[in-house]
């Protein structure tokens, strides 16, 4: 067996089901998943025909570089969401598409990582999604935590990280609006980031896949390839930005997304992927590329999430007092005690779960940073979210 596959940590919510084994929660009280990221909210009619029409297509191999109309249409959607200049994303140059962004940043790991390098860092923030630590282990490289603190707006303080880490770098994630604080990484934020990739030789990875999902339609969060464009990098030098479906269309069992940017990497990942046997199955190509091309469903998804968190925030002001993010679906909330004690409790006397925030973080130099918080996802319906939020108001009255 591969060795690396040891040093794996259990998966979050592993933890989370040995955390509440043997609670016996009220029977009364249906249970409310606060816990995982999986959109509740109803998918697009319009993709789930699409499917049903083109069955017939799984009569046929499908492409890994995808289908042309996918690779433009996602294109198209680039270039307008982050005003970057017609014609300088090349559909055939610059974008393939994923089965879902978690493929797509585990796979690109093991593409880039130099495995001769006995010094190679992969950076990630801290707290983060644990894609990027197995990814980094399993290609022969070593974690590097950036710590998120509410004193830095929960972004990773790059001028904490030091000379040495920057030359041994290789591969840095980045998530921006972020999981879980929902912080959005500002545009000179993610220029800083370019020129010191452009500098020390590393690549980003952009895990992008909430940038749909804000509350003011007039700001929505930038991205790492507009940037990059702005500064005149036109073949998106070692930057890589990666986008899905799941949350932005409510279709995370389609297993869609792409990675579009530096047209050389992307050249040998499609090599890499072209062994992998990852390809997209035909039929998804065709409806992923409708709903890339659609605006109409996204706008009504943001809707329903600005009308909730409002609802949700208000009921829970006086009590466990959450700051609205800045953009995404989680509330990281700070806990009265121990984060995992508060989960426990909340799923034995609520039938509410959460997920303890240290199971999202690595204890690093300052601790782990996501020890007495818990993250919140309010994808159930808004009756379920505004029921939860009372639920725990009760726990907090008892404390």
């Amino acid at each position: 067996m591969n060795r690396d596959l040891t040093c794996l940590h259990t998966y979050p919510f592993e933890k989370l089901t040995a955390l509440n084994k043997g609670s016996r929660p009220p029977q009364n009280l249906d249970h409310i998943a606060l816990s995982i990221g999986e959109p509740q909210h109803a998918p697009p009619h319009f993709v789930i025909e699409s499917l049903i029409a083109h069955m017939h297509q799984l009569s046929s191999y499908p492409s890994t570089r995808g289908k042309d109309e996918l690779r433009e249409a996602i294109a198209a959607w680039l270039t307008r969401r982050f005003a970057i200049k017609p014609g300088l994303l090349d559909p055939d140059r610059h974008v393939l598409p994923v089965n879902g962004t978690r493929e797509g940043l585990f796979a690109i790991a093991q593409c880039i990582v130099d495995r001769s390098a006995s010094n190679a860092l992969v950076m990630m923030p801290n707290p983060f999604y644990q894609i990027y630590e197995g990814a980094a282990l399993l290609a022969g490289a070593n974690p590097r935590y950036l710590d998120c603190l509410a004193d830095n707006d929960f972004l990773p303080d790059l001028d904490a990280i030091s000379e040495a880490d920057w030359q041994a770098c290789q591969l840095i994630y980045i998530c921006s609006p972020g999981n879980p604080s929902g912080s959005v990484m500002p545009r000179a934020y993610l220029a800083r980031l370019i020129e010191l990739a452009q500098k020390y030789d590393f690549v980003i990875a952009s895990d992008e896949c909430y940038s749909e999902i804000y509350f003011n339609e007039e700001q929505p969060p930038p991205g790492l390839l507009g940037v990059a464009a702005d500064m005149g990098l036109d073949n998106f030098d070692r930057c890589l930005a990666f986008h899905s479906l799941s949350k932005r269309s409510n279709l995370p069992g389609l297993r869609s997304g792409f990675v579009a940017g530096d047209a050389e990497i992307l050249k040998n990942f499609l090599r890499y992927r072209t062994y992998h046997g990852c390809s997209m199955p035909p039929a998804t190509q065709t409806a992923s590329a409708l709903a890339w091309r659609d605006e109409d469903h996204v706008r009504e998804n943001r809707a329903l999430y600005r009308d909730k968190f409002e609802q949700v925030l208000a009921l829970l002001s006086d009590t466990l007092a959450p700051q609205k993010p800045q953009a995404g679906f989680y509330l990281w909330a700070a806990t009265p005690i121990a984060d995992t004690e508060f989960a426990r409790r909340l799923y034995a006397e609520q039938n509410v779960s959460v997920l303890p925030g240290q199971y999202l973080s690595r204890v690093d130099g300052h601790g782990n940073p996501g020890e007495n918080r818990v993250r919140m996802a309010l994808v159930a319906p808004l009756q379920q979210c505004l029921d939860a939020a009372h639920r725990i108001n009760s726990l907090l009255a008892t404390l």
